[in-house]
């Protein structure tokens, strides 16, 4: 267990200026950042790997899901795998894998070396969001919601950062030496999650309603559905977006702004929406945030590139906010003593059906036209609605 001895922490602080909570805290949002700018990045890169492998909408899913799949199913395993080691360990040998699997993406070793190499990162990936998740609420015992939405909030960061530096890279250089000099990113980053995370990590006090998972699991299997195509809807409308930007006459840097500045609309969701939980409830934040994800959805559909560029930033507010609120609440709807177990099953599940869910959508694409696959991923957000007001009975259950 991440359990520290309080002289050791004493020590740290002493020695350093920052609390080991604090230190924990900025750790974890670095480890996110990058690792959710990895996944990221790679919408920009998908146009370039159809043009060269002659892809399908649906084949550039499969592709994609190979990092992301493997970042889905492996979360549990490669969470007991690394189970002995501590936040700081783990967490850094994490990054160190992901980056090294960019590092074989960027080798000339053709289609096989690109799917080898997605693999690889993504087995990195699989262990930061659920021992990243448990240090933050490890570190902030009974008030884990506020850091826990700052942690997502860095996850929104790499996502806005790391796709618009791809696309400014790749006008001036190929796509595997810009992947090469993600891979380097990476390990810097490696490097000084080593320096700054505590060697011991702390562990604050947890009173027994609100400690580490003092639920009884009443509805969290349906917050995790939630959670799923709640991820399934993002992660479908994303796969659709750079050929819908180029459709209307963008070229790869238009691309890339129009990812910036919908993930910087989602990074701005995350406190917009934590406000938007704390004033009007779970429930009525999570109905109006979809309910407009939905109708911004279908209205970039029929909108020139102007106009769309203009409404990206609004639904990236609440295509990525919701999230701030449905992952908030996996600590309340946890088993007593079973936060960190809840996290790495939460996250499995989530990133599952952001791994399958573009496939679906891909191949109704196929099928039909883009358009069709954009209105279906709408209507996924649409159906989250009677779901979340069914979660209703197991929120007043936990706060009666």
């Amino acid at each position: 267990m991440d359990i520290a001895a309080p002289a050791d922490c004493r020590q740290e602080e002493q020695q350093n200026g920052w609390t080991p909570q604090r230190r924990s805290l900025f750790g974890a949002c670095l480890a996110h950042l990058l690792h959710d700018g990895y996944t990221d990045q790679l919408y920009v890169l998908l146009p370039v790997w159809q043009s060269e492998f002659g892809l399908s909408y649906a084949g550039l899913a499969v592709v994609r899901a190979l990092y992301y799949g493997t970042m889905a199913g492996l979360q549990v395993p490669s969470d007991r795998f690394v189970g002995r080691l501590n936040s700081r360990a783990a967490l850094a040998l994490a990054t160190f894998v992901a980056a090294a699997g960019y590092f074989v993406m960027a080798l000339p070793f053709g289609f096989y070396g690109l799917c080898g190499g997605l693999i690889l990162a993504g087995l990195g990936s699989s262990v930061q969001h659920p021992r990243a998740s448990l240090l933050v609420a490890n570190a902030y015992g009974s008030s884990p919601r506020g850091p826990l939405g700052i942690y997502n909030f860095a996850g929104d960061l790499g996502k806005a950062t790391f796709p618009a530096i791809v696309a400014l890279l790749l006008p001036i250089i190929a796509w595997r030496p810009a992947v090469g000099l993600m891979s380097l990113v990476g390990l810097l980053v490696a490097l000084a999650l080593l320096a700054l995370l505590p060697k011991q990590p702390f562990v604050a006090a947890k009173n027994e309603k609100q400690g580490n998972g003092g639920g009884d699991g009443r509805g969290f299997g349906l917050l995790l559905t939630i959670g799923a195509f709640d991820t399934a809807t993002r992660m479908g409308y994303l796969l659709f977006l750079p050929f819908l930007l180029h459709s209307k006459g963008g070229d790869e840097a238009t691309v890339g702004l129009g990812l910036a500045i919908l993930f910087a609309g989602g990074a701005f969701g995350k406190a917009a929406c934590g406000w938007l939980g704390q004033h009007l409830g779970v429930i009525s934040s999570v109905i109006a945030t979809e309910a407009a994800t939905a109708v911004f959805m279908v209205t970039t559909l029929f909108l020139p590139l102007g106009p769309a560029l203009v409404v990206l930033p609004f639904l990236g507010t609440v295509l990525n906010g919701t999230s701030s609120v449905i992952y908030g609440t996996v600590p309340e709807l946890a088993r007593t003593g079973e936060t960190g177990r809840a996290f790495a099953i939460f996250y499995s599940g989530v990133t599952a059906a952001g791994a399958l869910a573009p496939i679906v959508y891909g191949a109704i694409a196929d099928f039909s036209s883009r358009s069709v696959g954009v209105a279906a991923a709408a209507l996924t957000a649409a159906a989250i609605v009677p779901m979340i007001l069914a979660l209703r009975p197991a929120l007043v259950h936990r706060h009666a």
